[in-house]
């Protein structure tokens, strides 16, 4: 039995565990592999699709599946397959052309179990490509006959964004969906019920983990869902005020190495989990 058996830490990534330039800290990965020496299980949840979540798996190690589409999956990374998903309803297209009509600028992607589509093109979705190097697939999002994990509306436009979000929330068929910002330039669409925090408590119930075992670290609006749903919620220092505000408790920046503070804090009591003591004692 390692110090922290039984434990189980999950992490956004991007403002979180990686620095802004996209990279893990050695500090951080040096911490990590401590914690899953001493019998810890890490992992991540994110709201990015198992197929362009290669590299950030083979950055972060995680010795646990890890949650997608800002908690509308959930994936084994080592065995390449899906345990759990689930899909948009096609009422979902009575929205996205709510906004294509309504905003001639903004990029729309539809977002499948296992490709994504550039409905609608702009800077943001140019930029997104480059980030991710996904190829820049087209169709048209009214006769798409496969599945539709989720539908992203890209803008740099403050303004527009927030026009986005009312104009969705407004909606009469909005009360079936999720409607989230996952950052600055995105707006997501999601299924009902549909956040973060449903992958924490998926992840937590598959690895016999109990939720109050479950430590959550995030810095944005998306991970409010998670924050709340572990058994201790921590928010970086650099994260939104929504982030802030559901957090149990607040630690370093993520370029101060923040998941390696937090795994320290735990291991010297600084930290306690609700249930068993802690993997200090």
């Amino acid at each position: 039995m390692g110090k922290f058996s039984g434990l189980l830490v999950l992490t956004d990534l991007d403002g979180t565990l990686f620095r802004s330039d996209k990279t893990i800290s050695e500090e951080n990965r040096l911490a990590i592999d401590y914690f899953k020496s001493e019998g810890g299980l890490f992992s991540f949840v994110t709201g990015r699709m198992p197929y362009y979540s290669r590299a950030a798996y083979d950055a972060v190690m995680p010795n646990a599946p890890f949650g997608c589409i800002n908690g509308g999956g959930v994936y084994d990374g080592e065995a390449g397959r899906y345990i759990w998903s689930c899909s948009l309803p096609p009422e979902a297209i009575e929205l996205v052309e709510c906004i294509d009509e309504g905003f001639p600028e903004v990029g729309i992607q539809i977002v499948c179990h296992h490709k994504t589509y550039f409905a609608k093109d702009n800077d943001v979705g140019v930029k997104f490509r480059q980030l991710t190097g996904l190829p820049h697939l087209t169709c048209d999002y009214r006769s798409l006959d496969e599945p539709i994990a989720k539908v992203i509306f890209e803008s740099d436009s403050e303004d527009e964004m927030q026009k986005i979000a009312r104009t969705l929330k407004e909606h009469p068929q909005s009360s079936g969906f999720e409607l989230i910002r996952s950052e600055r330039t995105l707006f997501e669409i999601l299924p009902k019920g549909v956040n973060k925090g449903n992958a924490v408590r998926r992840l937590a119930e598959h690895l016999g983990i109990p939720i109050e075992r479950t430590v959550a670290i995030g810095d944005y609006d998306n991970d409010v869902g998670m924050l709340r749903a572990a058994g201790i919620g921590i928010a970086v220092a650099n994260a939104s005020p929504s982030a802030l505000a559901a957090a149990d408790l607040v630690t370093v920046t993520n370029e101060q190495h923040a998941v390696a503070r937090i795994i320290y804090d735990i291991r010297d009591g600084l930290i306690r989990l609700p249930g068993k003591a802690s993997p200090m004692n």
